[in-house]
């Protein structure tokens, strides 16, 4: 079990230390990257973009247009949050993702080697989606005064992907 927010927050880290370790090597290779003023509209564009499609995610109930606003709304309750819940630090750190990394990794470096320095900026179309989603749940957790959390419960069979919530008394210490 993960919170909804610390997926989306660990997604964020994860494509910054892919693009970090990619870099130098890309940067290496190909030389560095000369401020095109057409490559930095586009990548602005795709940056608008991608924040335009979490948006949307967030608003449409339809899952057939990747919405996931009725996911939230229908988040069910944890019977035994006290037995199920991890730690704030350890839900962060199972958030994080070494095989997301990789992939992103492994492709900033393909594509900054065949297309140029610029091919590792692809990786960003992930960032403003995720902070938009991950906003917007903080937002929504606060609203209704739960915490949003992701994954799966045996207690709770649901069905995969289904949104527990819980009181955020809960998950603190003490």
């Amino acid at each position: 079990m993960v919170r909804y927010v610390h997926h989306q927050l660990a997604t964020i880290v994860e494509v910054g230390v892919a693009m970090a370790v990619t870099a130098p090597v890309v940067f290496g290779v190909r030389g560095l990257p000369h401020a095109e003023s057409g490559k930095v509209v586009s990548l602005l564009a795709v940056l608008g973009a991608s924040a335009l499609f979490g948006l949307m995610a967030i608003s449409i109930r339809s899952h057939r247009l990747g919405g996931e606003k009725r996911d939230f709304e229908s988040a069910v309750a944890l019977t035994d949050p006290e037995t199920i819940l991890p730690d704030p630090r350890e839900s962060m750190r199972r958030s994080f993702d070494g095989s997301f990394v990789a992939f992103v990794a492994l492709s900033c470096l393909v594509f900054g080697l065949l297309w140029g320095p610029w091919g590792i900026g692809w990786a960003v179309v992930f960032i403003p989606e995720r902070i938009v989603k991950g906003v917007y749940v903080s937002f929504w957790e606060r609203r209704h005064g739960v915490l949003l959390w992701r994954g799966r419960v045996e207690e709770q069979p649901l069905g995969k992907g289904q949104f527990l919530y819980s009181s955020p008394r809960n998950t603190m210490p003490g």
